[in-house]
């Protein structure tokens, strides 16, 4: 029976794994919470960018109050758009923050802007 030397054994111990574990774990808890406000993110640009169809301030504010009510986007109202033009195009702007509590203290602030294409 061949014993081997310590010096030519290869893998991870015990405490490695748990330490691995956790980062996985805490990473996936974090992306797991960041991941639905990228989904909002994508119908609010959805959103901005059917309203542009509009021809003045309060039908765009219109078009994306509608948009927002079915893609159930509760964090931007047609109020909080910039809407300008630029030429004979209507460009419409938005930003907001999103804050998710992590442990204690500690927050991650996502902030996030757009405009129309």
């Amino acid at each position: 029976m061949a014993v081997q030397s310590k010096s030519k054994q290869r893998g991870i111990t015990f405490f490695g794994l748990v330490f691995v574990g956790a980062v996985v774990g805490i990473s996936g808890i974090i992306a797991a919470q960041v991941f639905p406000t990228v989904i909002e993110y994508q119908a609010v640009v959805k959103a901005v960018n059917k309203s542009q169809e509009g021809n003045s301030v309060p039908e765009v504010r219109g078009i994306f109050d509608k948009s927002a009510a079915i893609d159930n986007i509760s964090t931007v109202q047609g109020k909080d758009l910039e809407v300008t033009k630029e030429g004979d195009k209507v460009v419409v702007k938005f930003a907001y923050e999103r804050e998710i509590h992590l442990v204690g203290p500690a927050w991650l602030t996502l902030k996030y802007t757009g405009r129309s294409k």
